[in-house]
């Protein structure tokens, strides 16, 4: 059985992509914690960051700094955040990275 991102990316789960390539997919967050919540996902599944290949790893960056720009959020600030593992606070078994942006972010390392 494959994991809700896993759906997401066979378009088996509906979702709000704002960006796509060979090897990765940014939608937004169903329960965002902040103006701006976008995940992005490789579309290969891997459980955690450490296992992400180089090249998958490059297009994440690549795709993470596009949204930004396309967000215009260079000047505005954002936070990028993986949560790797259990004890990292990782809720989906599927390697992601979180934009969160459009607000005033407090010190909480998930948004408010």
């Amino acid at each position: 059985m494959s994991c809700i991102f896993c759906s997401i990316v066979e378009n088996q789960i509906p979702a709000d992509k704002v960006y796509e390539d060979e090897y990765v997919l940014a939608f937004k967050d169903v329960n965002p914690v902040a103006l701006i919540h976008i995940v992005i996902i490789p579309k290969q599944c891997c459980q955690h960051f450490h296992n992400i290949e180089d090249n998958t790893l490059a297009h994440l960056f690549r795709a993470i700094k596009i949204i930004i720009q396309e967000n215009n959020l260079e000047d505005r600030g954002y936070r990028i955040v993986n949560n790797n593992g259990q004890d990292g606070g990782q809720t989906v078994n599927h390697a992601h990275f979180h934009i969160i942006a459009g607000e005033q972010l407090g010190h909480n390392l998930a948004g408010h």
